[in-house]
């Protein structure tokens, strides 16, 4: 899926930040939202900003950091791989010193050296890739989300120990997200014993994946596991349906959109995935949840809390260290914990959480998703 820019968007974006630090007061604290706000994933970006713009009115309720009000940024990339250095550079330019965000994992790892290098924090509530950080020796980046190698285990220690196919298939749409799940739950199905069939990777945005889903009844795939988003996890369900394929299902968060109900059909039914765990449930977010009601917005989606805690955690270093230094704030984040409605939060040398618990969840037709006992 690809999303055009071009050198009129780019002008238009600048002017627009332009104008947003014409009207930004010197008691301002501004926070980018980087993400996709055109092309198919506008979702997760609106999942994100739900997280952010909560959190910002909460905090702001209750007298600012510092006694600076918060104020959010938003800013597209499409997810794009080659528009995150373009975002990062106009976060850099506005002299933002705060970024939640990005939300892709492929974006993500395209704009955190300009992050790192200019000294911006750089906090992403979604992006899952181990290559975000692994081997980057970064000191701005981190994460409110756990990475693809503590969600993979999780998926192949289910598939192996509650499912037990016969005959396990992955796919994956041959992006850095996508890719990265699907080889690590692959490799832990290996390791447990369970036999991969097929491993493969399709075409994203195509709209027809009738010869892989031949493969797969050649193969005699009886559970199939899809690592990438929710438009092509939707067309496999719903054309696997058609062609009379028996497998279940099974993708990461990124399949756990609504919109897969509107493209799978009924074939959605049972689909299983993985998501954070359900923090909405927990009697001490009750505030944070009507927080989000009150707005008439959803606080159960995969990166509403994960961005909200995301916020927190930029709010709490920036209290910390007494002042809005982003460098400081980026050392005092790796020596402490914060408390958020995702738990209390720390993270290791190169950002990455230190625990973070997924669940597998049941999706079911109606849109609703009941954690798989």
């Amino acid at each position: 899926m690809n999303v055009r820019f071009t050198p009129m968007a780019a002008a238009l974006g600048l002017a627009a930040g332009m104008m947003l630090s014409s009207v930004a007061h010197a008691d301002t604290i501004r926070i980018a939202i980087a993400g996709p706000y055109t092309g198919a994933l506008t979702q997760y970006g609106d999942m994100v900003k739900e997280g952010v713009d909560t959190a910002i009115e909460t905090i702001n309720a209750a007298g600012g950091v510092l006694g600076n009000k918060l104020e959010a940024v938003v800013i597209d990339d499409g997810c794009e791989p080659k528009q995150g250095p373009v975002v990062a550079n106009r976060v850099v330019n506005e002299k933002i010193h705060y970024v939640v965000g990005h939300v892709c994992s492929g974006a993500t790892i395209a704009a955190t050296p300009v992050y790192n290098n200019e000294g911006v924090v750089m906090v992403t509530p979604s992006a899952t890739s181990p290559a975000v950080t692994d081997g980057k020796n970064y000191d701005m980046i981190f994460r409110t989300i756990g990475r693809d190698d503590q969600q993979g285990p999780a998926a192949a220690e289910f598939i192996a120990q509650k499912v037990k196919p016969k005959a396990v298939a992955v796919l994956h749409d041959k992006q850095s997200y996508g890719q990265g799940i699907a080889t690590a739950v692959k490799a832990d199905l290996e390791k447990d014993g369970i036999k991969v069939v097929l491993f493969e990777g399709i075409n994203a945005g195509d709209s027809d994946y009738s010869a892989v889903i031949t493969k797969l009844k050649s193969a005699g795939a009886d559970f199939v596991y899809y690592g990438g988003y929710h438009p092509e996890m939707g067309l496999l369900l719903r054309q696997g349906a058609e062609q009379g394929l028996q497998a279940k299902f099974m993708g990461p968060e990124g399949v756990g959109n609504p919109d897969i109900n509107a493209i799978a059909g009924p074939a959605v039914e049972g689909m299983l995935v993985t998501l954070p765990a359900d923090f909405t449930s927990d009697p001490a977010n009750a505030s944070v949840v009507k927080a989000f009601k009150d707005k008439n917005r959803n606080a159960g989606g995969a990166f509403q809390l994960t961005a909200y805690s995301a916020v927190e955690a930029i709010a709490a270093g920036i209290k910390g260290v007494g002042k809005d230094d982003p460098t400081k704030v980026a050392a005092w984040l790796h020596s402490n914990s914060v408390k958020t409605p995702i738990g209390d939060i720390s993270w290791n040398k190169q950002g990455d959480l230190k625990s973070f618990k997924f669940d597998v969840f049941t999706w079911h037709a109606d849109g609703s998703k009941t954690v798989f006992k």
